[in-house]
């Protein structure tokens, strides 16, 4: 019977997985040994006990039956006869299991095709898993790739010999991804899904923005500084916190690097978005005047029971402060877990006006005279008592509209009050 021999492709082949892929010889041997029992059953007329022998050093390829000696045969998938038994084995007795081989003369054609299919399935099925072995624990890093293809709204990275798929809610609103460009992006989880390992990435999670800080500046990788708390708003402002418990260390500023280096090489991974590096502070009033910076906050009034933070700002730092769509004030509240109410100053008068009303207080209340009179009297250039002094009882009833009894009072108050300040 023909022994048929796996052509010498094959065995390249086996080796070259082997070296290359790390893909056990035994394994793929296994596999392709199980895909021609199958397809050799169809085949073969003696079945009992079929196996398939592969040698993995020359790639022959044999089926065996073992097969029960019998005086007569009447089965014959089961047994043999005695006379055809001592042929293969000399000493061959009635009764017990004689394997012979029953390799099919086309055996050769089925082989080559059924060994090929067989192989790529595994070979398929075992890179999967060492993706998930090798994968499993890098949940958390930073990857670069290329963006190879796009599944409906999903970007396909391929990462060299895996491929990663940024899903549609972690793509960052503003980017733009075509073929081909180079990619780096944060590994959100790594899940043995029902296709096999998915590894799931992220431009937009506010971890990447964490794990670039700790790849960009060293006292962070060390641990000299912290980062104590990160909001994000993917494609347009990030606000990350950070402290140092070391006196001689300046957090932000090694954030920031010499001349903005550090920070500048996190922004262009960002493609522009706005980075703000704040001081932690564990006194939240502190920290929130930090983080709302550049805005200058002019009042700030808390609400511990509520946790949250009334902030009044001049008009011209409202919307600086507030941010463009909203983002600094959201952003400052997530950061820093208060709820943050960012109003017009009410009181923001000029100083001219202040000081007009401090006359006029002054005025009302060392004179008989009501506070609008009072304001009336300033706007008229009667700023203190010295300048009343030289005013006529007539000019009084003329600024007043009063009669000239009344003006002649306010008139002699005047005067009186004036020789008592001077």
């Amino acid at each position: 019977m023909p022994n048929f021999h796996m052509n010498a492709e094959f065995i390249a082949m086996l080796d070259y997985l082997e070296r290359e892929r790390g893909i056990k010889r035994d394994i793929l041997i296994e596999a392709v040994s199980n895909a021609l029992l199958s397809a050799s059953k169809k085949s073969v007329s003696a079945s009992r006990d079929l196996h398939i022998d592969i040698d993995p050093k020359s790639g022959e390829i044999r089926a065996l039956a073992n097969l029960l000696v019998v005086d007569k045969v009447t089965n014959p998938a089961d047994e043999i006869s005695l006379d055809k038994a001592r042929r293969i084995k000399a000493d061959a007795v009635v009764g017990e299991a004689v394997e012979v081989e029953v390799t099919p003369k086309n055996f050769g054609r089925i082989a080559a095709q059924t060994a090929k299919q067989a192989m790529m399935q595994r070979i398929r099925q075992v890179e999967k898993e060492m993706i998930y072995e090798e994968f499993k624990d890098r949940a958390g890093e930073i990857v670069s790739g290329t963006v190879r293809r796009f599944d409906r709204s999903d970007v396909i990275l391929d990462l060299g010999k895996f491929e990663a798929i940024m899903p549609q809610r972690e793509r960052v609103v503003v980017e733009d991804y075509n073929v081909g460009d180079r990619l780096r992006a944060y590994v959100v989880a790594v899940e043995n899904g029902i296709r096999g390992p998915e590894i799931i990435i992220s431009r937009s999670h506010p971890n990447f923005v964490r794990r670039l800080f700790e790849l960009e500046v060293s006292e962070i990788a060390d641990g000299t500084v912290e980062i104590r708390g990160i909001a994000r708003e993917a494609g347009y402002r990030t606000k990350i916190a950070v402290f140092s418990d070391n006196p001689k260390v300046d957090p932000v500023g090694a954030c920031v690097g010499m001349r903005g280096s550090r920070v500048k090489n996190i922004v262009r991974e960002l493609n522009n978005e706005k980075v703000d590096i704040i001081r932690w502070s564990s006194d939240p009033k502190e920290f929130i005047l930090e983080a709302l910076k550049p805005a200058k906050v002019k009042n700030l009034v808390f609400d511990v029971e509520k946790k949250s933070a009334t902030i009044s700002v001049d008009e011209d730092q409202l919307s600086l402060a507030i941010g463009k769509k909203g983002q600094n004030a959201r952003l400052t509240s997530r950061l820093s877990g208060w709820e943050i109410n960012i109003e017009k100053e009410a009181r923001s008068t000029t100083a001219v006006e202040q000081k007009v009303a401090q006359a006029a207080q002054s005025l009302s209340s060392a004179l008989p005279i009501t506070e609008d009179q009072a304001m009336t009297l300033v706007k008229t250039g009667f700023t203190n008592l010295e300048g009343l002094r030289d005013a006529e009882v007539q000019d009084l009833v003329d600024i007043l509209s009063v009669d000239e009894e009344k003006a002649r009072e306010i008139y002699e108050a005047a005067q009186r009050d004036a020789t008592t300040a001077t």
